[in-house]
This record gives C-alpha cells, structure tokens and sequence, in this order.
C-alpha cells in the first residue's frame, strides 16, 4: 500500500487539512534550499503582511532545532507564531512545526529534488484549527485556500531571487 509523506506513522489518514505545491525553480538545489530557510527571504514574501521575526532566530538562515516567532497581521488580528526546525537533511528537506500559535497544528515539510536544469520544490503543509467542527469547515472553505496564497507568493518570491542575481543580496 502506498503511504503518502502526509500520512502518519501508524497509517491512518489524519482529519488534517493539507496542502500540495510543486514549483520548478531554475537554480541549483543548494541555493533553493537556503532560499526557503531564510528568514530574511521570508519577510521580503510576506511584505503585503508587514510579517517580521520577534524572536529566535532573527535573520540569516534557520537551522535544525532552532525557532522563530514571527509577528503579523493576518485575517483582521495581530498574531503570533512560533515554529521551530523539527528535521533538516540539507540539501534534501526540512520540515517546521508550529510551537506556539493559534492552529492546534501545523507542519510544513519543504522537500527539493535536484533536476538537470535547476530544482523541484515540494510544499506539504498540514494543519488543524481549534474549534472542532467549525474549525474543519473554516479550514475547508477559507483557511486552506488563504494559506496556498501565501504559499504560491513565498515561492514566486524564492523563485523570483533564485533564478535572477538577487539571490547574492540574501545569501552573503
């Protein structure tokens, strides 16, 4: 039986909601994979939200076992959301989970395989709101799509530095 990366160890499906993006990004996976652990990267994509880091790591590039609180206004509210590196096999994966926040779950695993012309990035996003069964249908009918956008956006912003000399102003 085939095992999605979405399925938990014992092999049930979970009542989390998931997201799946591929981006194709014409660059080496070592720059790929540094672009989308870099804090500094992340609060150029979600300018449109004035996201910054408060706490943990600040900016450079997060590592395995190290945290960041980002502060943001998202859905009409102040917010805060701390994640932290739970796994890193550079240049492969590495996966974020929410520490502190308002989901009652979040995990993020970032994968990247390397292509003869640059690199497949893969988003594999699960999550959970609180609230039970007003929480499902929020994720179903609003949550999900709202956070593939600020996905999509994040990855134009990776792809956009990647692809072009911008990736020097960010990797120093």
């Amino acid at each position: 039986m085939f095992k999605s990366p979405l399925t938990p160890k014992g092999g049930t499906q979970n009542h989390m909601t998931s997201i799946h993006l591929t981006t194709f990004i014409s660059a080496p996976i070592d720059r790929v994979f540094d672009l989308s652990r870099s804090i500094n990267l992340h609060k150029i994509s979600t300018a449109h939200t004035r996201e910054t880091a408060i706490a943990g790591v600040l900016t450079g590039l997060i590592n395995e076992n190290e945290t960041v609180t980002w502060q943001a206004k998202h859905l009409f509210k102040q917010r805060q959301f701390t994640s932290k590196i739970t796994e890193m096999s550079r240049p492969d994966s590495f996966t974020d989970e929410m520490i502190k926040g308002d989901f009652k779950s979040f995990r993020h695993q970032h994968h990247f395989k390397k292509t003869n012309n640059g690199t497949i990035m893969i988003d594999l996003l699960e999550f959970e709101s609180p609230y039970g069964v007003l929480g499902k249908l929020t994720n179903r009918f609003f949550l999900k799509n709202y956070l593939e956008k600020l996905l999509v956006k994040r990855n134009q912003v990776i792809k956009e530095y990647a692809e072009t000399m911008k990736w020097k102003a960010i990797l120093v």
